[in-house]
Formats: C-alpha cells, sequence, structure tokens
C-alpha cells in the first residue's frame, strides 16, 4: 500500500504559517507517514525545509490575474491525492482529484484565536500548538551571524531579541521608540550586561537602525542575516523577545520562549502570540477597540518588558548559551 500524499495549501506570509504550523503533526496523525507537499509563499518557504513528512515545498509567486493558482494547478492537478488542505480557501482545492478535502472558508471566523479556528478546521480537540522545525544549517549560520558578535565589544551576555518590523501598514511601532526603549533597558539594572538583538529581513534595516545605535557595542545585528529558519535560530538563542505583530513574534511564541507582541489596529485578542510565556502591549487594552500603534507609549512597552522578565527570567537566571 502506498503512503498517503497530501497537498498543503498555506499562506505567502510568515505568520500566517507558523499559527497553522500545527496542520503538520496533525496530517501525520490522521494519516500516519504521509507525504507533504506545501504551497506557500516564498519568504515562509525555508520554513517548512525540516518539517516531518513534508517532501516537497512549491513556491507561489503572486501574479497578475490569479497567474500563481494557474501555475500550482498545473504542477499539482495531474497527481491524486489523499488529502488537500487549502487555509487560502481558493478554488483551487475543488479542481484538483483529492480523496478528501479540508478548505477554509470565512463561516470559521467565529472569534476564536487563529490557532483554535485552524485546530477546528482539521478537526482535532485540542489546540495543534504552532511549532518551529529548527535544523542543523538553520542552527549554523545563526552562530556564524552571532557568535563573532558575542566575541565583541560588550561580549557574552543575555540577550533580548528585538523585531521593530511588520510589513502591513499600521503595524509597525515607530522606528525611534526601540532606540528609546533600548536607551530605557540599558539603564535598567535588570538588563546589566544584556545584549540587544534586532532581527528582521534585508527591508527591515532602516527601522531597526535606531535600535542598533543605542544599543552600541552591546548590540548584535541579525536583521537581513538569514532566511526565516535561520532568524527563528538566532531568536532561540534569545531569552527574551519584543517585536511588532509579525511573523517573527510568531515564531518566537513557537519556539516557547518570553515573547511580548506590540499591537496597534490590529486585533490581538485573536492575532496575539500563542502560548504560555506570552504578553501583549497594546495601544488600545480593550477587546474590540483599538487605536493608532502611534499611542502605544515607551513607557507602557518598558513596563511589559519589566513584567515579562520578572515572570520568566527572574535575577538569577542563566543567560543561553
Amino acid at each position: 500500500m502506498s503512503e498517503p500524499t497530501v497537498l498543503f495549501v498555506t499562506s505567502n506570509r510568515i505568520g500566517d504559517c507558523v499559527i497553522s504550523s500545527g496542520v503538520i503533526r496533525e496530517i501525520g496523525r490522521q494519516l500516519p507517514g504521509a507525504r507533504i507537499t506545501v504551497a506557500c509563499g516564498r519568504p515562509p518557504a525555508p520554513f517548512f525545509r525540516s518539517a516531518p513528512g513534508v517532501v516537497e515545498t512549491i513556491i507561489l509567486d503572486k501574479k497578475k490575474m490569479a497567474g500563481h493558482w494557474i501555475d500550482l494547478w498545473k504542477q499539482v492537478a495531474g497527481r491524486r491525492w489523499d488529502l488537500v488542505i487549502d487555509i487560502r480557501g481558493s478554488a483551487l482545492a475543488y479542481l484538483i482529484p483529492a480523496r478528501r478535502r479540508v478548505i477554509y472558508n470565512r463561516s470559521w471566523e467565529t472569534g476564536l484565536r487563529k490557532v483554535e479556528m485552524v485546530s477546528k478546521l482539521m478537526g482535532s480537540d485540542t489546540p495543534l500548538d504552532p511549532e518551529i522545525w529548527l535544523d542543523d544549517q538553520a542552527r549554523a549560520e545563526a552562530a556564524a551571524v552571532i557568535d563573532p558578535q558575542l566575541a565583541d565589544g560588550a561580549g557574552p551576555g543575555p540577550i533580548i531579541a528585538l523585531a521593530p518590523i511588520a510589513h502591513q501598514p499600521g503595524k509597525s511601532w515607530p522606528a525611534e521608540r526601540w532606540g528609546q526603549l533600548v536607551e530605557r533597558l540599558k539603564a535598567e539594572p535588570r538588563f546589566d550586561g544584556w545584549r540587544f538583538m534586532p532581527v528582521g529581513g534585508p527591508g527591515d534595516r532602516p527601522p531597526a537602525t535606531p535600535a542598533l545605535e543605542a544599543a552600541g557595542p552591546r548590540g548584535i545585528d541579525f536583521v537581513g542575516k538569514g532566511d526565516i529558519l535561520a532568524s527563528a535560530a538566532a531568536i532561540a538563542r534569545a531569552d527574551l523577545f519584543v517585536g511588532n505583530d509579525s511573523g517573527l513574534m510568531h515564531v518566537s511564541a513557537a519556539l516557547g520562549g518570553p515573547t511580548l507582541g506590540l499591537f496597534g489596529p490590529t486585533e490581538w485578542w485573536l492575532y496575539g502570540p500563542w502560548g504560555q510565556k506570552t504578553r501583549t502591549a497594546a495601544s488600545n487594552e480593550v477587546r474590540g477597540q483599538f487605536a493608532p500603534i502611534e499611542d502605544l507609549t515607551v513607557d507602557h512597552v518598558f513596563d511589559a518588558v519589566i513584567e515579562l522578565h520578572d515572570s520568566y527570567i527572574g535575577a538569577s537566571s542563566p543567560a543561553k548559551p
């Protein structure tokens, strides 16, 4: 009997891919030995490199007139699939041969957290926790960037990772406030000897600059230094994480580290970081109400970082190697 074949059509955004990553394990539970093909955007594609059961990743580069869906159809329509899962709710899932289909639609949006909604879509009675599948390549790439910087300047110390960018309008806390936050934390005795590590893609350099400048010799630059899996390995080296509502925020939460997400006019109650060691700081803390992220003050974020530190780090906890 041949191994089951599964097509998993997921997002072109890193954050959504992390949120729905529990689907991979659930596929293996429902169809042991399944060979999984993932279709996703280019930025999150490396994320699935070491995922269990994944044998192929098809990159969807968006094209005019839905050309990317036509390209995908050409690659998968000639195969027989035991299961097609489409969390993007596209028509594609209905146009290819499959024994079973699981297709997202708006009716699933009933106020549940996004992780819970995806879990319900898969028929799971318990939440399918997001997961990051680090491999030796990602760890080596992260170490090649971080270790030389730890050896320079201020030397080794605990690391706080910072993600100063989000790729949707209105989600990015002003860049200069990241610099102000670093200055405040440098002066706080709890963070004596800590290193400050901005993380992001190549286009995140300008927003990360104030944080790096404020950090000075205590800074570690991991902006544009690797793909999403290398960035995840870098975040795994950190003791705390503070970031905008972004894919990297969800990566940190999935890794299980203390994570603070900053929110403006988006639903923190739906998209907040998932996990026990997570917190949010929002420009409006009232569920169902919004305010510009510019209303989120440095004082508010600083206090939230201190609370996160005191809850999960404390004065005597050793730094990660």
